[in-house]
C-alpha cells in the first residue's frame, strides 16, 4: 500500500522526469553534430561554410526534438 500511496505523491511530477528522459537523445545528438562539424571543419576549411550551414540545419531539426518532448507532457497530461 506504501508503494501506491508514494506514486500517488509523485504524480504531478513525472511528466518532469519524462521530458527529462526526452531530453538526453537530443543533447546527445547536438554534441553529436557539432563535435563533427568542428572536426570537418578543421579538416577541410575551404568547405567551412557548407559544413557550419549543414551543422545549423542539422541543429535545428535536433533541437526540434526537445521541443516537441516538453510539449508532449502537456498535451497528454491534461485531464
Amino acid at each position: 500500500m506504501a508503494l501506491v500511496e508514494s506514486l500517488a505523491a509523485v504524480n504531478g511530477s513525472i511528466a518532469s522526469v519524462g521530458y527529462g528522459l526526452a531530453a538526453i537523445g537530443p543533447g546527445i545528438g547536438v554534441g553529436l553534430i557539432f563535435g563533427n562539424g568542428v572536426q570537418a571543419m578543421a579538416r577541410q576549411p575551404e568547405a567551412a561554410n557548407l559544413i557550419r550551414s549543414n551543422m545549423f540545419i542539422g541543429f535545428a531539426l535536433t533541437e526540434a526534438l526537445a521541443l516537441i518532448g516538453i510539449v508532449m507532457p502537456f498535451v497528454y497530461g491534461v485531464k
